[in-house]
């Protein structure tokens, strides 16, 4: 999927200067003009060295290497999962591919787009109080009524531990600024709306969980392959967002101070040489699913997802494409 800008939401607010342009970032701008203007009164010639300098890569580079790592597409491979996409990013190609464009349930990957969707329309440090239709949501999370967190934690608790009482404040608090209709309802049809300006077509989002919203309904469903397109669009826009998930466990804290001790659900999180970011889903309806994205050298981020595994299968399905990918190159 071309990383070329999208649209933002039609109508909504739109992603904070902070995201695009960061402090640190603009100072350094600035130090290179003024570096400029100054050289000019001494040298000539520095004005045009200036200008061939090429733009920053927004993925950040986790491995040297003197020469290029350029993975192979894979052969057939048995998997577990009903469908699977593997999608070099740097080369805008496919590597595998299984029934890529089948519509499956995705169970708590729907979350991707609950913490995108989240991050482009609010201030991170924004608070918001946890209710007692949060604590409602299927799961214990150890979460409490009346708790307050601001909108990055709440984000890492529904990113890191699938949280589904974060995820559905996320959306409440969010939703409620969008307009006078009921807030979760708003945000719900905002994930659509984003989804379809980011030409994901296949998913259709009924919740911000993912959780099944009967036997034979599921709470979202979408395609192995935009899954991929939308973690590729977090990975190279807003990266910070899936740094929390490279880790195995965190503590994440609440506005009074006082902590939650939080576990990935991603069981192999530290076997993934490189890894940028990661979500897991599981559901009744929807079986194992998880996407990843992690680096193959220099700067070369690969994307996996499998959807329709089973719980346990769905990290052995990963890792066996993950290998596949490393045995390409070498």
């Amino acid at each position: 999927m071309n990383p070329d800008p999208y649209p933002q939401i039609i109508g909504l607010a739109e992603p904070s200067e902070k995201n695009h342009f960061p402090l640190l970032l603009q100072l350094g701008v600035l130090l290179l003009i003024l570096g400029g203007i100054f050289g000019a009164l001494f040298l000539t010639g520095n004005n045009a060295q200036l200008a061939d300098t090429p733009p920053v890569n927004p993925i950040p580079s986790v491995v040297s290497a003197e020469t290029d790592s350029v993975p192979q597409k894979i052969d057939a491979i048995p998997l577990q999962a009903t469908a699977a996409y593997v999608w070099d990013v740097k080369a805008q190609r496919a590597l595998y591919a299984k029934n890529e464009n089948r519509e499956l349930p995705l169970a708590s990957i729907t979350k991707l787009m609950t913490a995108l969707l989240a991050y482009e329309l609010i201030e991170q440090d924004q608070p918001a109080t946890v209710s007692l239709n949060a604590i409602r949501q299927e799961g214990s999370y150890g979460l409490s009524v009346g708790e307050q967190f601001d909108i990055e934690h709440l984000t890492q608790l529904a990113l890191i531990e699938s949280s589904n009482d974060a995820a559905y404040e996320l959306a409440a608090s969010v939703g409620s600024t969008l307009g006078e209709r009921d807030g979760v309802s708003q945000f719900v049809t905002g994930m659509n709306i984003r989804a379809d300006e980011l030409g994901l077509e296949s998913f259709d989002f009924k919740n911000m969980t993912g959780l099944d919203i009967s036997a034979t309904e599921s709470g979202a469903v979408g395609s192995a392959q935009d899954v991929s397109f939308l973690m590729e669009y977090i990975l190279t826009r807003y990266p910070e967002l899936l740094v929390p998930t490279q880790k195995s466990n965190a503590r994440i804290y609440n506005s009074a101070g006082q902590y939650h001790d939080v576990e990935n659900t991603n069981d192999v999180v530290e076997q993934i040489p490189n890894l940028l970011g990661s979500k897991t889903g599981f559901t009744d309806l929807a079986g194992g699913n998880l996407t990843v994205a992690f680096d193959i050298g220099l700067n070369r981020p690969i994307v996996i997802t499998v959807l329709g595994s089973t719980r346990e299968e769905r990290f052995n399905d990963v890792l066996k494409l993950v290998n596949a990918v490393q045995s390409s190159v070498e």
